[in-house]
């Protein structure tokens, strides 16, 4: 193990590192949103649905492009413009007093994210070595966690749910975080050699989205995966207003914090055994196991209204969240063409119209439903994550019949 860190490359501890700080300082903010929108601007159930999709309706259509211009004009470029582009956006949320005005915002959020996610996962998977990769993308979802274990914490103590200065903080973050990648860069000029820097991907736009709509197997990943986003994104949204809403929870805001605290401990204390056990197969089964129990913790939010039920929801929820990404980046990054990985990072973003449809679809259960009736707002929360799965077995078998296929070719060359 200390080996294999040894071997990271240091702008990838930046990346790993600057994870933790921006996730702890959006995390202080934006959880409490679809709080702050019912508590203080007084919207209803559907508005905040609308201004919390909007994020992910436009990072849907923008990671894409993102992970594609990456390919062709540069990494370094695309991160630093998006990362302060982000801080810009942060102060814009600290300034808004107007529901218009957080929609316009939080669209502007769903932006810069799509463009600097897949980038920052691209760059990661150039400058790390094949059998270190694993490792890295597991270091980099436990910096998300991490930065969310102790956020909400801290955006509680702030009144995040009454105030717009976390918003300020979570500038301020990212512009620091942005100055450290410039001088970063500056210093690894000499070793950190990128194809993307190096003339860029000649694929056109039109040609890089034929090449990856046409990989079967990566559109049956891709759908499947943006029904584990919608079960995932129901957790941030649908739950957050249903323990604001509810009678039975007298502090919903202060209940979600926990909540969310808890869902990071635990992703820290079960990813690394977790991983362990599951590496050895194969990582669509990971996606489709971590679904099931996910699926699993909405029954159980659904069917019990005590604090215990709900911890102990979290803590199922947690395990599946952890058997649905931590392989994720791992599986593309192994489906990916080596000239178009920015491009298929960025297509994964197409999987957010789960995060896109979690709220609008929990903002109208719980209209229609009202909070006191709990299973009728989550048994389809349920049965909606669980349409995953037949995809996610389709591009399994896909890929075992790929390797055999490659076996059968070695063997026949080698005799």
């Amino acid at each position: 193990m200390n080996k294999h860190l040894k071997e990271i490359h240091p702008l990838a501890w930046t990346i790993i590192i600057g994870t933790i700080f921006g996730r702890m300082a959006t995390s202080m903010s934006i959880p409490f949103l679809s709080i702050y929108l019912i508590k203080t601007m007084g919207a209803s159930p559907v508005e905040t649905g609308m201004v919390v999709a909007v994020s992910s309706l436009i990072g849907v259509f923008a990671s894409f492009y993102g992970g594609y211009i990456s390919d062709r004009i540069g990494r370094r470029k695309v991160l630093i413009f998006s990362i302060f582009s982000w801080a810009i956006v942060f102060i814009g949320f600290a300034e808004a007093n107007q529901i218009w005005m957080f929609f316009v915002m939080n669209a502007l959020n769903g932006l810069c994210r799509a463009v600097f996610e897949p980038t920052s996962r691209a760059m990661l998977s150039d400058i790390t070595k094949p059998e270190n990769k694993l490792l890295v993308f597991n270091l980099r979802y436990a910096a998300i966690n991490l930065g969310v274990v102790i956020g909400p914490l801290i955006g509680l103590q702030m009144g995040s749910a009454e105030s717009g200065v976390p918003f300020l903080i979570a500038g301020a973050v990212y512009i620091l975080y942005g100055i450290v990648l410039i001088i970063q860069f500056a210093l690894q000029s000499e070793q950190v050699k990128l194809p993307s820097e190096d003339g860029g991907s000649k694929v056109s736009l039109r040609e890089a989205f034929t090449v990856t709509s046409r990989d079967r197997t990566f559109i049956y990943v891709l759908i499947g995966s943006m029904f584990c986003v919608l079960g995932f994104g129901h957790f941030s949204s649908t739950l957050a207003q249903y323990l604001e809403l509810s009678p039975q929870f007298e502090d919903g805001a202060q209940m979600f914090t926990y909540m969310l605290s808890l869902n990071a401990v635990v992703v820290l204390i079960v990813q690394y055994p977790l991983v362990r056990t599951f590496r050895k197969l194969p990582p669509a089964v990971s996606l489709m196991v971590g679904n099931v129990f996910v699926a699993g913790s909405f029954i159980l939010f659904g069917m019990w209204d005590s604090w215990w039920a709900m911890l102990a929801g979290v803590v199922i929820f947690t395990i599946g969240e952890v058997l649905m990404f931590t392989l994720m980046d791992l599986l593309v990054d192994r489906i990916a063409k080596p000239e178009l990985k920015g491009t298929y990072f960025g297509m994964m973003g197409f999987n957010n119209l789960g995060n896109v449809l979690a709220p609008l679809i929990g903002g109208a259960l719980l209209t229609h439903f009202t909070a006191e009736q709990s299973l009728y707002i989550f048994i389809p929360i349920v049965l909606m994550t669980v349409c995953g799965i037949p995809f996610l077995l389709l591009a399994h078998v896909r890929l075992e019949h790929q390797d055999k296929h490659k076996v059968n070719h070695i063997v026949k060359e080698a005799t």
